[in-house]
């Protein structure tokens, strides 16, 4: 999925919430959309970069091909003016500390998000919080582009999936694989395990940073979880 591709699934989605019933904006779109994308962008806490390159081209020029000029003034939500993955932090893993839900999703609490709060991936089945999707795409379309396949066998997870994986699997804390539940960066939308041959994960480790992905998690090489430097 492009970026153009993602922008508009997104409006897609809000245009969904509109029409179900009120918005937090009064039902306006327009609205709806600019405050989204105004708190996305605010601080760059959810990983569109205001500086540096831009994959994806200005936010401006996007929405314009998209057929939505005039919807999003980038000056009026934060000033973001590109579209593009926010790098982050190189440390191994055990080094990072505990991580910050998104704000727009904390709400919801861990593993119990509405599918309409989520982005679909281009892998069937699969979804994540939608700035993770975002730099996902871009990574796994680079990846390609060097020859190299990603696979995705895990992506958001459920609450109560997490509670079977800790009783099937054992809890991490004590010599098993499985996240305490209500715990897991699954349950956030922002972790993603992957189907990596040594090719693939040679080259994820090499590039991911650069889209935000990190591999985090001691003893598990196939998990990877979106911390942009941002948040």
């Amino acid at each position: 999925m492009d970026p153009i591709s993602g922008i508009t699934a997104r409006v897609g989605a809000i245009e969904s919430r509109v029409r179900s019933g009120p918005s937090p904006s009064g039902g306006q779109f327009g609205d709806l959309l600019r405050a989204e994308l105004a708190q996305r962008n605010n601080n760059n806490v959810l990983g569109y970069g205001a500086t540096g390159s831009t994959p994806g081209g200005s936010l401006t020029s996007a929405y314009a091909n998209a057929g939505l000029a005039g919807v999003f003034d980038p000056t009026s939500a934060g000033g973001a003016e590109s579209v593009g993955p926010t790098p982050a932090i190189r440390l191994d893993p055990g080094e990072f500390g505990a991580i910050t839900p998104p704000p727009s999703l904390i709400g919801f609490g861990n593993g119990q998000i509405p599918a309409e709060a989520l982005t679909d991936l281009s892998v069937d089945g699969h979804s994540l919080y939608a700035p993770a999707a975002s730099a996902f795409e871009m990574m796994i379309a680079a990846a390609k582009a060097d020859g190299v396949s990603i696979g995705v066998t895990d992506s958001y997870r459920p609450l109560s999936v997490q509670e079977r994986l800790a009783k099937e699997k054992g809890l991490y804390s004590q010599g098993g694989w499985a996240a305490t539940p209500g715990t897991s960066n699954h349950g956030w939308g922002l972790a993603l395990d992957l189907d990596l041959d040594a090719t693939a994960q040679s080259w994820m480790r090499e590039h991911a940073p650069d889209y935000g992905f990190v591999e985090d998690v001691p003893r598990e090489p196939w998990h990877w979880t979106y911390r942009p430097a941002s948040i």
